[in-house]
């Protein structure tokens, strides 16, 4: 948490920079790109004649008058509708897709695929994926479910029969959506119910999660039957996996393959997918032709972000009925103020030191508080409709064997952050663990790195004595990375943001005391957090700070696309909030000069600090006037 640590560590910092020589910048790192990017992949469900009869739940339905729109629009563009074989022999380097390339592909195993789908598909030539879910196919005579508002039960969807029919025309392929695993989960000891595919599981009667192995085994165990299924129906095994929900994890992709299902799809996010799945796009909210062409042709455009900053521990509280109070009052706010993002503490620091003394989830290392961001963060995504990033730190962890483990600093006497040697293998093995564990047990779209990531050259540098500071920014960098590779083993799209001071962008030299560098952390990350905070760096709050601040951002080539600028709600010097009004007009000001993501911290939902209808108009994503909850 930033608190006054963090102040002293700048101030002193400060005092060193007038010895600094010039910094190098390390080279730009080019991200990876999804192996599946020339192709357009759209993703549709129900086919209704009158859009009014699907249910009231059903967003995903789509009138058979504007997917027949679709289907002429595509054609009148320039657009070639290709088969899976076609995308799969293209990955293979075999041959080559068409320009402006899509594949169709429709979940849920629908009966109105047969009646809708399946004549409009020969009539136009064109070939679909139609994924099947087996367990509503097999559905006993009588037993009905909520499917998005409509009681169903297995006359909603196809028969096998009408299967053989359409894989014998050559047009549809068949696909996996798991035999019964396109519902939710028990996932915590709150009751969420959560995507069956990417949660472990709770056992409320044992007061339990289910352990790696399990998880994997039922997986498998559901795919398995699955595949075989359709291979015993049809004659032929399926090699596609269309994850529901799009949720899906590195261990479920892997059996997946056990089982030939090699072929896996998901549905796009903000980021290129680089693990071979296909991203596909969702078809919505009966969208026309312009909605098509806004989905297809906007899709790599990166939105602007509007984000909140919220410290778990503030919902937290001894008295469980009063955690519930402090939720629910997040919930509202958030809901009320609409940002796009909530940067989400899952870490807790109750003395306000900025280091991590235990943690809000299950763990092999740290204490547990309480088990309490798995449902906070899915009630955020759920019910306020955010993306949430878990905010962690990246060395401040107080560990319980903290004493056999080599840290930076020099001992009670140093200023900074307590913070953990990186340059240490079981450092590194540690704190690895504890994120893969965090993203082992809770929903999250993105990781947030946070300002303890930090290297000086005054501190303990073990075998990194003598480098160099761009070179202690890419060793950073570098344990991020691996810090990220934990958590995308269970989180594939999970994003990326990290924290940045202000000083090295605004005094390059300064990174030798920072070990950060703006066209670094834009090369390696999502967002970068900037910290628009002149507090930190004993700077007057002025307008030419935030002008000069916008101005160096901007004379970096598309640093503004990746940059958020993050201003502080309150002074760190006096503890006194900063007015809302000030606070809006330094974010008008910022915006006026480029900035494209704006965000704040900290949010004091328990006493509304910033005032909620003062502060919404300068970071709400929605359109005035704000629709309310």
């Amino acid at each position: 948490m930033r608190r006054i640590a963090i102040f002293a560590f700048v101030a002193i910092s400060l005092w060193f920079l007038a010895t600094l020589a010039d910094a190098e910048t390390p080279a730009a790192v080019v991200p990876v790109q999804n192996a599946a990017s020339d192709v357009i992949v759209l993703n549709y469900h129900d086919v209704r004649d009158d859009i009014r009869d699907a249910g009231p739940k059903d967003s995903t339905a789509i009138s058979t008058d504007h997917l027949i729109a679709h289907f002429d629009w595509l054609r009148a563009n320039g657009f070639h509708m290709v088969s899976l074989d076609d995308v799969v022999a293209a990955r293979q380097g075999r041959r080559a897709l068409p320009a402006k390339a899509v594949l169709l592909t429709f979940d849920d195993g629908l009966v109105s695929f047969y009646t809708h789908v399946y004549p409009l598909l020969q009539a136009y030539g064109y070939p679909a994926l139609f994924a099947l879910e087996g367990s509503w196919m097999d559905l006993p005579e009588g037993q009905r479910f909520d499917y998005n508002g409509t009681l169903c039960g297995h006359e909603c969807f196809v028969s096998w029969a009408q299967v053989r029919e359409m894989q014998s025309s050559g047009l549809v392929e068949l696909a996996s959506h798991t035999y019964d695993l396109h519902h939710g989960i028990d996932a915590n000891p709150q009751d969420n119910q959560m995507p069956a595919v990417v949660s472990l599981g709770y056992d409320p009667a044992r007061q339990h999660y289910a352990d790696v192995a399990a998880y994997r085994a039922r997986i498998h165990d559901d795919l398995q039957r699955s595949a075989d299924e359709i291979e015993h129906e049809t004659g032929r095994r399926p090699r596609a996996i269309v994850w529901p929900y799009g949720a899906y994890s590195q261990i479920a992709v892997a059996q997946a393959k056990a089982v030939g299902l090699d072929v896996s799809l998901s549905l796009a996010t903000d980021r290129p997918i680089a693990d071979g799945t296909i991203a596909r796009l969702l078809v919505a909210d009966n969208i026309g032709t312009d909605g098509l062409a806004a989905l297809i042709y906007q899709r790599r455009q990166r939105e602007a972000q509007r984000i909140v900053q919220v410290d778990l521990d503030y919902v937290y509280d001894k008295d469980p009925q009063q955690q519930e109070k402090n939720l629910s009052a997040l919930l509202e706010r958030i809901k009320r103020l609409r940002p796009t993002q909530v940067w989400l503490q899952a870490y807790a620091d109750p003395d306000g030191d900025g280091v991590a003394d235990a943690v809000y989830f299950p763990n092999r290392h740290l204490p547990m508080r309480a088990d309490l961001f798995s449902r906070v963060s899915w009630q955020l995504h759920t019910r306020a409709e955010v993306q949430v990033y878990a905010w962690m730190p990246v060395l401040a962890f107080h560990l319980p064997d903290a004493a056999a483990l080599p840290a930076l600093g020099h001992g009670s006497k140093d200023k900074d952050h307590y913070r953990l040697a990186p340059w240490d293998a079981r450092v590194r093995e540690t704190i690895g663990d504890v994120y893969e564990d965090l993203a082992m047990q809770a929903p999250l779209d993105g990781i947030l790195f946070s300002d303890d990531a930090y290297i000086r050259d005054t501190d303990v540098l073990g075998p990194w004595a003598g480098s160099t500071p761009g070179q202690r920014t890419q060793y950073l960098i570098a344990f991020t990375d691996e810090l990220t590779r934990r958590v995308r083993q269970w989180h594939p799209q999970a994003l990326t943001a990290r924290n940045l001071y202000a000083r090295p962008v605004l005094d390059p030299r300064s990174e030798a005391w920072f070990a950060q560098n703006l066209a670094a952390f834009n090369a390696a990350y999502d967002y970068t957090g900037l910290m628009a905070m002149p507090q930190l760096d004993q700077e007057r709050a002025s307008d030419a700070w935030f002008e000069r601040l916008a101005t160096a951002v901007a004379a970096q080539p598309g640093a503004m696309e990746r940059t958020v600028f993050e201003l502080a709600a309150v002074d760190w010097r006096s503890g006194k909030p900063v007015p809302e009004k000030t606070m809006g007009a330094r974010m008008r000001l910022l915006l006026a000069k480029g900035a494209r993501h704006i965000a704040y911290y900290p949010d004091d939902f328990v006493i509304d600090r910033p005032t909620l209808e003062a502060i919404r108009p300068y970071i709400s994503a929605a359109t005035y006037p704000y629709p309310e909850p």
